[in-house]
């Protein structure tokens, strides 16, 4: 029996809120970590006392990551979901299912925000760009095919199952 074909738009939905979750707790951070470093207790006592420094570096890295994560949720918000067929060649967008070791899992490929995985139904989705090498290594690929990818002198062999 095959599994049902999850709907990209409920996908990136469920991506939209995982980068808010990941906006919010970034944010409460670059707060915390902005006071730490403006907080009179961390005033360099000597030049050697980077306190301050390190917390106000940490402060600007969150805040840059939160401003990453807006952007991406506008990204979401506008993704071209383009509907693909088993007899297509896979390209952005697409919702591919893949086989590795008798084990099925998901992979939505889009241009920008990968490296985001979660469960879906109870299966894996993991969010890649062609970036990626298992990204770079699916496009132009069919159901049906068989894709290797080497990481970290490990072949990985993978089973094109579907394409949505």
């Amino acid at each position: 029996m095959k599994n049902a074909v999850p709907n990209k738009r409920d996908l990136v939905h469920k991506i939209i809120e995982l980068l808010g979750q990941e906006l919010e707790q970034m944010t409460r951070s670059a707060l915390a970590a902005h006071k730490e470093a403006t907080h009179p207790e961390s005033q360099a006592e000597d030049r050697h006392d980077t306190r301050g420094l390190e917390a106000s570096y940490l402060a600007g890295a969150q805040a840059s990551r939160a401003k990453e994560i807006q952007r991406l949720v506008q990204v979401f918000k506008f993704l071209h979901l383009p509907e693909y067929h088993d007899g297509d060649l896979i390209g952005p967008g697409a919702l591919v299912e893949l086989e590795l070791n008798e084990r099925k899992s998901w992979y939505f490929l889009v241009p920008q925000g990968g490296g985001l995985t979660f469960q879906w139904e109870g299966k894996p989705v993991c969010v890649l760009t062609p970036q990626a090498p298992l990204g770079e290594a699916l496009l132009g690929r069919a159901v049906g095919q068989k894709i290797e990818v080497e990481n970290k002198n490990l072949v990985r062999e993978y089973q094109v199952v579907s394409l949505s």
